[in-house]
């Protein structure tokens, strides 16, 4: 009884906090010297219609590198941990039920379409609301479905590990390359602007969230898959 009077207490502390937050909030008149500057140049910088892409990938890039970094060892540590775990004996394989014809056809049907979609967000991040981060967890939905349609299906440990080390790599090499031959660290004019709002536009940045969509999605995939080999101990 105490435990819910308490929960309940903190509730109402909580909720009037973010009601006060809320009720007192007044929107700025005009945007501060940084925000400004970000409105009026990206595009002319960067050629990214996407402002926001293009201030993730360029003027914050050291910080989305840092990012990956963590989603990196979140997989490492995730498969680490399991690698290690024991299920009770005589439970190894056999608790499965077979996927049912819908959900098998359903999957042949989806995924293709999954991983294009994917594709397409990763790929337009300069030009329309997306990104390697969606597009990559767009990718390793796919690999879920896969496995719910059939819990036994196994992935290459080593192709989802080349991906994910090739992409990261390489996208550490690019920003190397902004560094030396543009104004810094994954700065997108190491490849011409190209025409604004054009597929192939805003320099490298296409590129760079190519890349970062893949490591996404295999890390992604390299934790359900690891999730999945524990359950089938």
């Amino acid at each position: 009884m105490i435990r819910k009077f308490a929960s309940v207490v903190l509730l109402l502390i909580l909720g009037y906090a973010f009601y006060s937050l809320v009720a007192g909030f007044v929107p700025d008149g005009e945007l501060n010297r940084s925000a400004a500057y970000y409105a009026e140049n990206t595009a002319r910088e960067t050629g990214a219609q996407n402002i926001v892409t293009a201030i993730i990938v360029t003027y914050r890039g050291l910080d989305t590198l840092g990012e990956v970094t963590v989603l990196f060892l979140t997989a490492a540590i995730v498969a680490q941990v399991l690698s290690h775990s024991r299920a009770p004996a005589g439970t190894r394989g056999s608790g499965f039920l077979p996927a049912g014809e819908l959900l098998e056809t359903g999957t042949r049907l989806l995924v293709p379409l999954i991983l294009l979609f994917g594709v397409y967000v990763f790929v337009n991040g300069h030009l329309t609301p997306g990104g390697g981060f969606q597009g990559g967890a767009i990718l390793a939905s796919a690999m879920l479905l896969l496995l719910l349609a059939d819990p036994m299906r196994r992935f290459s440990h080593r192709l989802i590990a080349k991906v994910e080390s090739i992409s990261g790599l390489t996208y550490v090499a690019l920003g190397v390359m902004g560094l030396v031959l543009a104004g810094g660290f994954l700065d997108n004019r190491i490849l011409p602007l190209g025409q604004f709002g054009a597929l192939f536009s805003a320099g490298a940045i296409p590129l760079i969230y190519s890349l970062i969509g893949l490591k996404v999605g295999a890390e992604f995939s390299s934790m359900l898959e690891s999730l999945e080999e524990t359950e089938d101990r």
